[in-house]
C-alpha cells in the first residue's frame, strides 16, 4: 500500500453497518498527517448518495478523521460562519487510495454561535434495531458522542477558527499546485 502524503488526492467513502456504501465525497486533498488523526480539505466537491443521485458541496471544507476515536470532525466555512457537522463513525482505513468508515447516524451540528445540537437521534435507533448493533456497540457509539461533546466544550484545536482558516488557505495553496 502506497503512502499517503501532503498533497494527496483521494476519495471518501462512508459505509453503513450492514457493509453498504451510504455516501462518496469524489475528493479530498490531504493537508496533515498527525499521530492519531489526518486531516484533509475540499470545496465543491462531487457527493455521490447510494441511490444514485448526486451534489456538490457549497464551501470549502476541513476534515479530521481519527485513527482511533469514534467520530470525525467536518468544520464548514460557509460565508456567514464557521460550522461544524461531526458524524458518530468508526476509525477510518484507507485502502486504495479511499478513505473508509462506517457512519453510526448519530450526528452533533455546532453552529457559529457556539450552540450545538445532536442530530438523527431517531435514525440511530431505526438502524441500531434493524442492523442489529449489540450493547457493546452501542456502549462505543455513546462514548463516542460523549468524547466529541467533551473534545468541542475543552476547545479542541479542531475546533479552533484560525486552525481551520489555516488548513482552508493551506487546501487553496496545495490545489492551484496541481
Amino acid at each position: 500500500m502506497k503512502k499517503i502524503c501532503i498533497g494527496d488526492k483521494i476519495q471518501i467513502q462512508c459505509y453503513k453497518h450492514n457493509g453498504k456504501i451510504h455516501r462518496s465525497w469524489d475528493e479530498a486533498i490531504v493537508l496533515d498527517i498527525k499521530k492519531d488523526y489526518i486531516v484533509f480539505g475540499n470545496n465543491k466537491t462531487l457527493v455521490t448518495e447510494s441511490q444514485g443521485t448526486w451534489w456538490r458541496t457549497k464551501e470549502p471544507a476541513i476534515m479530521y478523521f481519527f485513527k482511533d476515536r469514534w467520530f470525525n470532525i467536518i468544520a464548514q466555512l460557509k460565508k456567514d460562519g464557521l460550522y461544524y457537522y461531526c458524524n458518530i463513525a468508526s476509525p477510518f482505513i484507507i485502502e486504495e487510495n479511499t478513505i473508509k468508515y462506517i457512519d453510526y447516524d448519530l450526528d452533533l451540528r455546532i453552529f457559529p454561535t457556539g450552540e450545538f445540537k445532536i442530530l438523527d437521534k431517531l435514525e440511530y435507533n431505526y438502524h441500531k434495531k434493524i442492523m442489529n448493533y449489540d450493547a457493546n456497540l452501542d456502549k462505543v457509539i455513546n462514548y463516542g458522542l460523549d468524547e466529541l461533546i467533551n473534545l468541542y466544550k475543552s476547545k479542541g484545536l479542531m475546533f479552533n477558527a484560525n486552525f481551520n482558516h489555516e488548513y482552508c488557505n493551506l487546501y487553496f495553496e496545495l490545489k492551484n499546485q496541481k
